[in-house]
């Protein structure tokens, strides 16, 4: 693995730490947060449409293995929802509903491990595709920097949790990478069809489902469209 590639691995590393920092000193309104998670869905619907699903079509794996491996991610996400959702309410009725448990922190953990193995399959893939998925999971590893001011956190423990996120993103992408590494052609587009299904879940279940917890403001709809706008003009200008 290169230097220039493990510099871009951390940059969502960096970000979440910058964010759980920012997040320490910064409690942002709710409406505040909800324009956050509409412009970080429209960055992550740019890169799967304009980045992810182009370069799983260049990949030329067979349909039937993208069909089984899209599938296979979206089981995979819908579990981890019911799993989140037993943790959250197990959480509540233990009376620990302003805080952070152990089991919604190991949550947590397992969605960004499964963003940084997303970015370690962009690198697998080749061409800018590990730079963009790194750039547009940067943004909403940002907002879950900042969402963790909600929580019962507070201080040094945000800046702690943050640093771990980011270490447990920047892990999983040099493994993801390293795995993948000289893989056939099938296998990373298997991989990049998995990672597909787990970036339409967090638009649609993480994203804008929170977003949408507190009255929508008639400019969120424009916020979202400036976050797709904004990543696909960096894409387009880095051609």
């Amino acid at each position: 693995m290169s230097l220039h590639n493990l510099m871009i691995m951390a940059i969502p590393a960096l970000v979440a730490l910058a964010g759980g920092v920012l997040a320490s000193v910064w409690r942002p309104s709710a409406t505040m947060r909800s324009l956050i998670q509409h412009f970080a869905a429209g960055v992550v619907l740019a890169a799967l449409a304009v980045e992810l699903l182009p370069e799983i079509s260049r990949e030329h794996a067979p349909g039937p293995v993208l069909i089984a491996a899209f599938a296979l991610g979206s089981l995979f996400m819908y579990g981890l929802k019911l799993w989140t959702m037993r943790l959250e309410h197990r959480a509540q009725a233990s009376g620990k509903v302003a805080g952070l448990s152990t089991g919604l922190l190991l949550a947590i953990f397992v969605d960004v491990a499964t963003d940084g193995f997303i970015i370690g399959a962009g690198f697998a893939a080749g061409g800018q595709t590990g730079l963009i998925l790194a750039l547009g999971l940067s943004i909403e590893l940002l907002f879950l920097g900042l969402s963790l001011a909600s929580e019962s956190v507070t201080g040094w423990r945000i800046v702690a949790v943050s640093g771990a996120i980011g270490a447990t993103v920047l892990a999983t992408a040099v493994a993801g990478s390293w795995l993948l590494a000289g893989a056939s052609q099938t296998v990373i587009g298997g991989a990049l069809a998995f990672s597909a299904a787990a970036l339409l879940y967090l638009v649609t279940e993480e994203l804008l489902m929170e977003a949408h917890e507190v009255e929508e403001k008639p400019i969120s709809t424009l916020v979202l469209f400036g976050g797709f706008l904004a990543f696909w003009t960096v894409q387009l200008l880095g051609q």
